[in-house]
């Protein structure tokens, strides 16, 4: 079943966060897609869920990928933003 949470309430509570951020810091974690031996590792027990082939163990590891892809796809986005509003701290190393 989902977490249902308040998602003004999410992001009055992050957003804060975002001062910290560089502009190189918010271009990274847009361009983060984590390296080949995890995304390898999700595909396959991603595979496995869609087949109904998981362990317990597994189900564990996956639902906490998921959650965390979650959680990084919340960060791109709000970066993506940060980054579009042109409100990135810090220099550029460009």
């Amino acid at each position: 079943m989902a977490q249902v949470f308040d998602t003004a309430a999410f992001d009055r509570a992050t957003d804060p966060l975002l001062q910290f951020i560089s502009r190189d810091q918010a271009e990274a974690l847009v361009a983060y897609r984590g390296d080949p031996p995890l995304r390898n590792r999700i595909d396959e027990l991603a595979s496995k869920s869609t087949e109904g082939e998981l362990t317990d163990g597994e189900r564990a590891e996956y639902e906490g990928y998921v959650r965390a892809n979650h959680f990084v796809a919340i960060l791109q986005a709000k970066a993506r933003k940060l980054l579009a509003d042109g409100d990135a701290n810090g220099p550029s190393n460009a």
